[in-house]
C-alpha cells in the first residue's frame, strides 16, 4: 500500500485526537441528526472544497459536487440531493458555486470529442449557446473563460429555481433562497454574483410555474 494512501489514516487519527481534546463530546454531538442551513452545489475540483472555503464546521453544510457544478433535471443524483435538502433538511439557502480555472468549463469551450463527457459538457455548451453574442464579444480568452464560469453558475441557479420542490416550499415558507457564487482560486475569495432570487422566480414562472396545484395553495392557508 502506498505511503500517500496510508498517511490519510494517520491524518484521520490525529484529527480525531485533536477534536476529542477540544471537546470530548464532539463525535457524540456529530452523530446526532444534521440540521444544516445551507445546501452547497459545487464543482468536484480538488482545489475548491466547500467547507474549507466557507469556514464551515461539520454539520453546517449539505454538499453536492460534480463536474462544473451542473444541475440537470435528468441527473437523479443532483435532483435527489436538492429535494432531500429542501423537503427533509429544510435548508434555508441553496448555493451554486463555480470557480475560475474550471476544467469542465474549459473543456466545454474546446471543439473536440471527449467521449462519455460529451453529454455532460453539453449542458455547459448550451450555456455558451444562450450567451454566445456576449461571450464572443470578449476578445481576451481568459476573460471569456471566466465569464462563462459566471454564466454557467447563473444558469444552474435557474435550473434549481425551476424545480417544483424549491418553488413549493418557497410559497409555503419563503425559503430556501438560491444564491450564485464563484470561488476565485487566484485570490481565495468568494464572489457573490448577487442573483436576484425573487425576480428570477417571477420571470420564469410563466413557463416553469409548478405551484398552481390546489394542495400547495391549501397548505399555505393553514
Amino acid at each position: 500500500m502506498s505511503q500517500s494512501y496510508e498517511v490519510i489514516f494517520e491524518n484521520n487519527k490525529k484529527w480525531v485526537e485533536s477534536k476529542v481534546a477540544e471537546d470530548p463530546d464532539f463525535f457524540h454531538n456529530l452523530a446526532k441528526t444534521q440540521t444544516p442551513d445551507y445546501l452547497y452545489i459545487g464543482c468536484s475540483d480538488s482545489r475548491a472544497t466547500a467547507e474549507e472555503l466557507m469556514g464551515a464546521k461539520p454539520g453546517e453544510v449539505f454538499v453536492h459536487r460534480n463536474i462544473a457544478n451542473v444541475v440537470n433535471t435528468l441527473d437523479m443524483s443532483s435532483t435527489a440531493v436538492i429535494q432531500y435538502a429542501v423537503e427533509h433538511l429544510k435548508v434555508k439557502h441553496i448555493i451554486v458555486c463555480g470557480h475560475y480555472n474550471c476544467g469542465g468549463v474549459k473543456a466545454a469551450m474546446t471543439p473536440q470529442d471527449l467521449g462519455l463527457l460529451n453529454p455532460w459538457l453539453r449542458n455547459i455548451r448550451d450555456v455558451y449557446r444562450l450567451h454566445q453574442a456576449e461571450l464572443d464579444s470578449i476578445e481576451d480568452e481568459n476573460k471569456r473563460y471566466d465569464r462563462l464560469v459566471e454564466l454557467n453558475v447563473q444558469e444552474q441557479c435557474i435550473n434549481v429555481i425551476k424545480m417544483a420542490c424549491v418553488q413549493e416550499r418557497y410559497i409555503l415558507e419563503e425559503q430556501p433562497i438560491v444564491h450564485g457564487w464563484v470561488f476565485d482560486l487566484r485570490t481565495g475569495k468568494i464572489i457573490d454574483l448577487e442573483i436576484d432570487f425573487e425576480k428570477t422566480l417571477k420571470d420564469i414562472q410563466k413557463i416553469y410555474n409548478l405551484t398552481s396545484s390546489d394542495w400547495v395553495m391549501s397548505r399555505k392557508t393553514k
